[in-house]
């Protein structure tokens, strides 16, 4: 079974665990490049391909970087244009942020953007509204909806696998929804395809959990970081608590990310889009 592997492309300094964390600045030391060649190198090792979402910000600032993605054959997507949470902007706020992207990213690779993913997974219970608001901006399928809910992000009881996001808004009738992968235990959803969960958790649970997504029938939704796979990047100041989400496996994650290529076929959401029409 082909699987789905996602970058959200954003730089060291983008985080959303409290407000003021950072400002996109082009002043500030950018590592986004020389990480995202990483992962590009990687994909063509093991002839993958995979969907960047890329913030409109790392867009305007590195746009050879996306050019390069594209030529290479993978999707880009949007993931907004200024890394904001979308249940602390207004809709017109929202609408403003992904129309400056939108256009960035199809400007730079002259094709059109079908996907979305919300800074953070910040469409939750409060942001619905955002999911009518992609539709009528001409995006064919969403990413945003976390099946696990903490104190950042997430929906509790939201679908686990592509559902119809009409199911959360009347208004986004052909609007796809494609969450990151859970496994279920009783009573709840385990988060293991990205992030801190594939950083903090031992490669071989997550080719465990992996191969259970695939025995149920669905493709896995892996997804990472640029700053993910760079222990030499800078640091923010964070709480221990946001440190530890933020930091904590980072020196592993590359090895892990390498083993996962290797070991499950990858494509972009947008093949996956396309097979599923």
């Amino acid at each position: 079974m082909k699987n789905i592997f996602t970058i959200d492309t954003e730089d060291w300094f983008h985080a959303n665990y409290e407000d003021g964390l950072f400002q996109n600045d082009a002043a500030v030391k950018s590592t986004v490049e020389e990480n995202t060649e990483v992962y590009l190198e990687a994909l063509e090792r093991n002839n993958a391909t995979a969907t960047f979402f890329v913030l409109g910000f790392v867009a305007e600032q590195h746009p050879n970087l996306v050019r390069k993605i594209a030529q290479a054959g993978h999707e880009v997507a949007s993931h907004g244009y200024g890394h904001q949470l979308i249940y602390k902007q207004s809709p017109e706020a929202f609408r403003e942020d992904i129309q400056r992207s939108k256009k960035l990213l199809e400007d730079i690779t002259g094709k059109a953007v079908l996907g979305y993913r919300a800074p953070s997974w910040s469409i939750t219970e409060e942001s619905l509204w955002a999911l009518a608001i992609l539709e009528e901006e001409g995006f064919v399928y969403d990413s945003s909806i976390f099946p696990f809910k903490n104190f950042l992000y997430g929906i509790s009881g939201a679908p686990r696998f592509p559902f119809p996001a009409v199911q959360y808004h009347p208004e986004a009738t052909n609007l796809l929804e494609i969450p990151p992968s859970t496994v279920r235990v009783p009573g709840m959803n385990i988060p293991f395809s990205g992030g801190f969960y594939f950083r903090a958790l031992p490669y071989p649970f997550i080719h465990m959990f992996a191969k259970q997504v695939n025995r149920e029938g669905h493709p896995v939704v892996f997804y990472l970081h640029p700053r993910e796979i760079d222990p030499q990047q800078p640091r923010l100041k964070l709480s221990k608590r946001d440190a530890l989400i933020h930091y904590y496996g980072i020196g592993a994650c590359r090895r892990k990310m390498e083993h996962m290529l290797r070991d499950f076929d990858c494509q972009s959401m947008a093949e996956y889009v396309n097979q599923k029409r």
